[in-house]
């Protein structure tokens, strides 16, 4: 039988699932730990409204980063405090192109850039050059680097902020773009009501079948003196984003690299944007979000010098401790597999396993099983379809919930 603590910790766990994972999902700096440069790491504090989540980082990450080849920036604190909305909204109008400079939020407080580098062939803005073509040389292992203003930034992939490697279960959620929908790791469900086991969210960005650019994608031609360079040596097809074409049903993903679709953290179903991966795990055009974002774009985060947003007067600060959970910390966890689930469910942490608990949608303690070692399986064959969350405890005392699905 539960004591009254743990059944206090879970009915506060659940009140913080209430709370959404745009205000529950971010990794908070447990004690003020630093790292690049003496700067404190991830995300600092998480303030939230009816309306808004207001996150406010350093953009450092918790882990090691550098060095930055032929890249003479350094990375400094940027005393950012992003805003996202809690009520992301789909843009009926005409699409907004994602700016240079930030797009959105990783998880740990570290900017999303998109595609571009922000120079273009001759300087006539008509064929923008790839930033993994002409800056990955300068991406440090973790695939970041720092721009000019010391802001630390992914253009692809942050391949150290999660296990980019895993398909064996949907991706992590590890960002946020600037119009309040989430960004999931590369692997999603096959199918969009969840079903299907897991599969690579493909691209639908395909290369040309050009000789010459002397057209741009939607079919333009252009004049002489617009024309790109000759194809191949310093700019191999590829090297420009007009290079490619969106090709509606060539992949999984739309136009702005996302889908509507079931995820973990969003049992209902949201819009979400997926990293894009190629079968050799390198990224893939256009690598987080497409040229346009699917939903609107609120002030206050793009821009020259924006990121600077003012927490509201009475605002509420998000703390785990509070709720009965720990501080989510950039650490491996636990994997469950497959995802969604049938009569079994496997959990693996390479930590060690001490116990797994099973809880359902209303709270209750559906499967209680002690565990020695590092896997562990639970027969489900008698629970009904539905959306459970695994607690699960290491063989140190360290405790992580996730969220399954059962078909």
């Amino acid at each position: 039988m539960r004591t009254l603590p743990f059944l206090g910790a879970i009915a506060l766990s659940l009140a913080a699932s209430a709370q959404g994972p745009v205000i529950t999902s971010w990794i908070i700096n447990p004690g003020n730990e630093t790292g690049y440069g003496g700067y404190a790491t991830n995300v600092q504090t998480v303030s939230y409204t009816a309306t808004d989540v207001y996150v406010a980082c350093t953009c450092i990450p918790g882990y090691d980063i550098g060095p930055w080849a032929g890249n003479p920036n350094t990375p400094a604190n940027q005393d950012f405090t992003f805003r996202i909305t809690r009520a992301p909204q789909a843009n009926a109008g005409t699409p907004v192109n994602t700016p240079l400079g930030h797009i959105g939020v990783w998880r740990n407080g570290v900017s999303v850039f998109n595609a571009k580098d922000g120079m273009s062939y001759n300087g006539q803005g008509i064929w923008e050059r790839d930033a993994l073509v002409f800056e990955g040389g300068s991406f440090d292992l973790c695939l970041g680097h720092p721009a000019p203003n010391g802001e630390y930034h992914h253009h692809v992939s942050p391949d150290c902020l999660y296990d980019h490697l895993n398909d064996q279960a949907h991706g992590d959620l590890i960002g946020y773009a600037f119009d309040g929908f989430p960004i999931y790791g590369a692997y999603g469900f096959a199918n969009a009501d969840g079903t299907g086991g897991i599969v690579r969210m493909r691209s639908s960005y395909q290369l040309r079948a050009i000789t010459e650019r002397t057209t741009l994608p939607d079919g333009t031609a252009l004049a002489p003196g617009q024309y790109g360079p000759a194809i191949g040596g310093q700019y191999p097809l590829g090297a420009f984003l007009q290079d490619r074409l969106y090709m509606a049903g060539s992949g999984d993903l739309d136009e702005h690299n996302g889908r509507f679709c079931v995820t973990p953290e969003y049992p209902e179903g949201i819009y979400a944007y997926f990293v894009t991966l190629d079968d050799a795990y390198a990224p893939a055009f256009p690598y987080v979000l497409g040229p346009t974002y699917y939903g609107t774009v609120p002030a206050g985060n793009t821009g020259p010098q924006s990121g600077h947003n003012t927490v509201p007067a009475g605002a509420t600060v998000y703390d785990p401790s509070a709720m009965g959970l720990e501080a989510v910390a950039a650490v491996e966890g636990p994997l469950l597999y497959p995802v969604p689930c049938g009569d079994r469910l496997q959990v693996r942490w390479a930590a060690g396993l001490r116990s797994v608990r099973l809880f359902d949608a209303q709270g209750r303690c559906v499967r209680d099983l002690a565990a020695t070692g590092p896997e562990a399986e639970l027969d489900l064959g008698d629970l009904p379809a539905g959306l459970y969350t695994a607690h699960c405890l290491s063989a140190s005392g360290q405790a992580m919930d996730r969220r399954i699905l059962r078909r």
